[in-house]
């Protein structure tokens, strides 16, 4: 058994959690979109107005603040003209990037707003820069936010929703880097400018408008964005965020591998905090007021195309070792909270690191949806410094701390985190809270499934196999200091009463 010590400084803050960074994401891909979460308001399958009603009720459950949609490189070829009127007139179009299937278009516009509000969720809408029109973008944001009786204002009431969707988050194009264009940053610079030009606050609603961010930890690409749009076009109002992705890949199988394997696949995942911090610091050089803010709205674990399904469309199991991907990324974007603004992990359902895998009737909640689970209370809460003192695994590519985590404080209620990434052995841990009191140790819970097995990962039939449970992993504590034993592969949350 390893030893390792947490330091909690509540006197340090961070900066707020923002919501959003436990954000989501939907493509028309595969099965995420039909079948996964719409069935058709005629299916056997229990919905509402043809959205499926577990997987509402499991994406309350977590929270999920905003859902990007509709793509992913599907969105530089989507036109939404497409998606609104009868459905039955609707025209069917080939979706070039995911199969060539035949898309229905049945999920458009309106129904993507009914689904997000259903939820909960804020919609982010990911426009068409690849194959569009700097008009269609534009008459978009008209349909959906105008309030007036302009032609599109009125065909959107005519189309069922007599006041306006009030769409906040506005992608400008997606991967402009490949598949949305194969642009250079200057070229895809001078494409932003022309097409936020274009892109006003048509209603009462700001637009937040998002730039298309480096493919991983492409330096090069951000600085050389960023020098365009400085010399040509910078008037501070014309972009909110900017937008960076990062897969970590996989090492072996998504559901076989060994304990190295195991290991490399943590190591890569943790390569976002680099990005983090590398990004926001070249971005701090052209607006260190940080006006705009740092995204990363597709991450998380890409595996090899699992056998009996279309290799087109990326579906994967999912089991505890995704769950240490997720869990130790979003400790990460906790600890820099300040520099984060959103993210979105890919993608929600059947579709690579999903929160839910569904067959017909069938429902299942993944690991990775456990951990979105216990992690929810950081949201909107103060992240405050995390001190880690702990041995690190050695991997053939670097080493990763053996324990790591997260705070965050809402009131007089300190939410901790925290990942034990040795795949073999326990961690005794000391947590010491630094500047507080603890009056009582509201709840431990952790990730449970079958000691020892790190392939783990639930089925249809066992959906239960790595669940959530209460965990009794104190073994002494006082006034300000915790020390628990977390077990191997492990995941917890602790809550904690100042």
């Amino acid at each position: 058994m390893s030893s390792a010590r947490i330091d909690v400084v509540l006197s340090d803050s961070v900066g707020t959690i923002n919501p959003n960074i436990y954000g989501h994401f939907m493509e028309h891909l595969g099965a995420c979109i039909y079948e996964g979460c719409y069935v058709g308001e005629d299916s056997s399958i229990p919905n509402t107005r043809g959205f499926r009603n577990d997987v509402i009720e499991a994406l309350k459950k977590i929270k999920a603040p905003v859902i990007r949609w509709p793509g992913g490189c599907y969105a530089d070829d989507y036109h939404w003209q497409d998606g609104i009127g009868p459905k039955e007139s609707r025209p069917r179009r080939i979706n070039i990037h995911w199969g060539n299937v035949v898309e229905s278009n049945h999920v458009g516009t309106h129904e993507f707003i009914d689904f997000c509000r259903i939820v909960g969720a804020k919609p982010y809408f990911a426009g068409n820069l690849g194959s569009g029109t700097v008009r269609e973008m534009r008459d978009w944001v008209e349909y959906c936010n105008y309030p007036g009786d302009s032609t599109l204002g009125l065909e959107r009431q005519k189309n069922g929703e007599e006041k306006p969707f009030g769409v906040e988050f506005w992608g400008v194009g997606n991967e402009n880097w490949g598949c949305g264009g194969n642009f250079s940053p200057e070229d895809y610079g001078t494409e932003y400018r022309r097409y936020t030009s274009y892109m006003r606050n048509l209603g009462e609603t700001k637009l937040f408008l998002i730039a298309c961010g480096p493919a991983q930890n492409d330096l090069d690409w951000t600085r050389r964005f960023f020098t365009k749009l400085r010399k040509d076009f910078w008037r501070g109002t014309d972009i909110h965020g900017f937008a960076a992705h990062y897969y970590c890949g996989t090492a072996g199988q998504g559901t076989e591998y060994s304990v190295s394997e195991w290991y490399e696949l943590l190591h890569s995942a943790i390569g976002i905090e680099p990005l983090i911090i590398q990004q926001r610091g070249l971005m701090d050089g052209f607006d260190p007021e940080r006006k705009i803010g740092l995204i990363i709205d597709e991450w998380g674990t890409w595996h090899k195309p699992t056998e009996g399904h279309n290799p087109a469309f990326l579906w994967q199991q999912n089991t505890v070792r995704d769950a240490l991907v997720a869990a130790m990324s979003l400790d990460i974007f906790n600890r820099h909270a300040e520099k984060v603004v959103m993210t979105n992990i890919a993608q929600t359902i059947n579709v690579l690191q999903a929160m839910i895998l569904t067959e017909g009737e069938k429902m299942v909640l993944t690991p990775t949806f456990h951990v979105y689970d216990m992690y929810s209370d950081h949201q909107g809460g103060e992240s405050v410094r995390v001190v880690a003192a702990t041995p690190e695994i050695e991997t053939p590519k670097g080493n990763i701390p053996t324990v790591s985590g997260s705070a965050s404080v809402k009131g007089n209620t300190l939410t901790l985190t925290l990942v034990n990434a040795s795949a073999t052995d326990a961690a005794e841990t000391t947590v010491r809270l630094m500047g507080g009191i603890l009056k009582e140790i509201a709840s431990v819970t952790g990730l449970d499934f079958p000691a020892g097995d790190i392939l783990a990962h639930n089925t249809y039939e066992e959906p239960t196999k790595v669940t959530i449970s209460a965990q009794s992993l104190v073994t002494s504590s006082g006034e300000s200091e915790i020390v628990l034993t977390l077990p191997a592969a492990s995941v917890s949350k602790l809550t904690l009463t100042l």
